[in-house]
């Protein structure tokens, strides 16, 4: 076993660990949700690795978007029937209501002459 035979100086140790620099760990975006991730880790927003689902709160976020999905649907199927009735006043209320034209001042004039008559 090699043991030293005499201790390394601090300045010695300091310029062979002058060149150890601490690097900037790599960084990608999550496809699921776009925060900020180590790479090849799961992502700690939403819980997914490489667009599946790998821990609890992605599968408990997954569960959620598919309620979601659910409660939009029904929102438009809401707002289709809501359209459709108001279309459907609409085209009953034009059908009542008479046009009303403007009248001239001379055709006025000969509707108030004739009512005094």
């Amino acid at each position: 076993m090699a043991v030293p035979k005499k201790r390394t100086g601090k300045s010695a140790q300091a310029k062979r660990r002058a060149n150890w620099k601490a690097t900037t760990p790599a960084t990608t975006t999550c496809k699921n949700c776009g925060a900020v991730v180590l790479t090849h880790t799961v992502c700690p927003e939403c819980g997914t690795y490489k667009g599946k689902v790998a821990s609890i709160k992605g599968q408990a976020m997954l569960e959620s978007k598919v309620e979601e999905a659910k409660e939009v649907k029904k929102s438009k199927k809401v707002k289709e029937e809501a359209e459709a009735k108001v279309e459907e006043t609409k085209a009953e209320t034009a059908e009542e209501k008479p046009k009303r034209t403007r009248k001239t001042k001379k055709a006025e004039a000969e509707t108030e002459a004739k009512s005094e008559e």
